[in-house]
């Protein structure tokens, strides 16, 4: 591969052409409103050495390499580097936690071997290559979170990361527009356990959920020595670890138990759903023979960050901020939790969930009976979807709206969820709370 010759002279790449370090290579990808082969000159003017495109009107030196696909370019170049080193490579997709279980499992990684793992929330199409990009020699683990909205974008990606062991945080309804059905999610993640038994690696099972457990089934991997699992349960026979909540009020405690011993953690993660990430993380750390303490001092050092269960605390009230993003799963589980925790005068701020179809007016109304049933001080509802719903709470069609209504009556000495679709924009608000 020619273009590998070059990158391993110039391993920087850049997609920015405001943004080109000296000595990278631009790569002029498409978007749905620009082509980026037009700016391909500007960042060699800007500092790149070389620039990728696939229109050879701007192919005009040495200086361009032309090739047919630039995206397909960079995906090959991704998966080729990604051979030649060898590195051990853990894939994870799921509908919730995917990116805080991908950074408490490097938090763990972290404390025994050099890891790259995704950054932020770079794990599609782009982001998938961008990161391979990143690994070096001295990398002994990267962790690869793998998204995706539509059929046959997980095999696409394990194509391209080939995967040594992969873990799936869970399914649950969110993209519905792109999957169409539920199905249509379980069948997508599955990609990744396809992809790991056809290759004969191993994946870490959370076995007390049941569609995994029938996923990993359909695969073909149960019984072959090939499952690695871990479960809330008061055993930890037959699993890698095993554990259990303590206390979630508000922060999570956990009680963990592998073959080396029990240990306690004290994470700074808001909600009871985050124990089966916390969990799946002490797992491959003992798998990769980690210590207890280790792993223990990993998790409890972990901070959430990108508003993703957050605690905030500012002058009038405390915010468990968690508005990266929702669906009806998240936004159940976040609900149900908020409702168990021993705090007085609870107010929610609920945002829509995008990107659910047709099914979007039904998973909207259940969320409203659910907040309902719960009983809460206070509740807001941003969002068209939210507005049509049948409820008698206060309705506003956008953070605006919202905005203005909190200026005039503002919210003091409360305990404030804040949860929904990143679209919604609920980080706005949090200024005025």
């Amino acid at each position: 591969m020619e273009i590998y010759k070059i990158y391993k002279k110039h391993p920087i790449i850049c997609t920015d052409s405001r943004n080109c370090p000296k000595g990278s290579i631009f790569f002029a990808l498409k978007g749905d409103n620009f082509d980026a082969n037009a700016f391909a000159l500007s960042a060699l003017a800007n500092g790149c050495d070389f620039a990728v495109v696939d229109d050879e009107q701007y192919a005009v030196d040495e200086r361009f390499i032309l090739v047919d696909n630039v995206l397909e370019t960079l995906q090959n170049l991704a998966c080729y580097h990604r051979q030649q080193l060898g590195t051990t490579i853990i894939g994870i997709t799921g509908t919730n936690g995917k990116t805080t279980t991908k950074e408490l499992i490097a938090a763990v990684l972290e404390q025994k071997f050099k890891t790259l793992y995704t950054q932020g929330n770079l794990n599609n199409h782009i982001g998938v290559p961008l990161t391979l990009l990143q690994l070096t020699k001295k990398h002994e683990i990267a962790v690869i979170e793998m998204g995706a909205n539509h059929l046959g974008e997980i095999k696409a990606l394990a194509d391209i990361v080939l995967p040594n062991y992969g873990i799936i945080t869970n399914v649950g309804k969110a993209h519905l527009e792109g999957f169409g059905t539920f199905e249509g999610v379980m069948k997508t993640k599955a990609e990744l356990y396809d992809y790991i038994s056809k290759t004969n690696g191993k994946i870490f099972l959370n076995t007390g959920n049941a569609f995994l457990v029938a996923m990993s089934k359909k695969a073909k991997l149960i019984g072959m020595g090939r499952v690695l699992s871990y479960e809330l349960a008061n055993n930890e026979k037959g699993h890698v670890v095993a554990g259990k909540v303590i206390s979630c009020n508000p922060f999570l405690k956990m009680k963990c138990k592998n073959a080396a011993g029990e240990f306690e953690i004290n994470t700074q993660l808001i909600g009871t759903y985050n124990a089966e990430n916390v969990l799946s993380a002490a797992a491959i750390g003992t798998y990769f023979g980690i210590s207890n303490e280790m792993i223990k001092k990993g998790l409890e050092d972990y901070q959430p960050k990108n508003n993703r269960s957050q605690l905030t605390i500012t002058a009038h009230n405390k915010l468990i901020v968690d508005a990266y993003n929702a669906n009806p799963t998240s936004m159940n589980a976040a609900i149900h939790n908020f409702a168990q925790m021993d705090v007085q005068r609870k107010v929610i701020i609920a945002g829509d969930m995008l990107e659910l179809g047709k099914q979007s007016a039904e998973e909207h109304q259940k969320v409203v009976e659910l907040i309902k049933e719960k009983g809460f001080s206070s509740v807001y509802l941003v969002g068209k979807s939210f507005q049509a719903t049948k409820n008698n709470f206060r309705t506003y069609s956008d953070i605006n709206e919202l905005k203005e209504e909190i200026q005039k009556n503002p919210i003091t000495d409360s305990f404030i969820l804040v949860k929904g679709s990143h679209g919604i924009h609920l980080e706005k608000i949090l200024e005025y709370i």
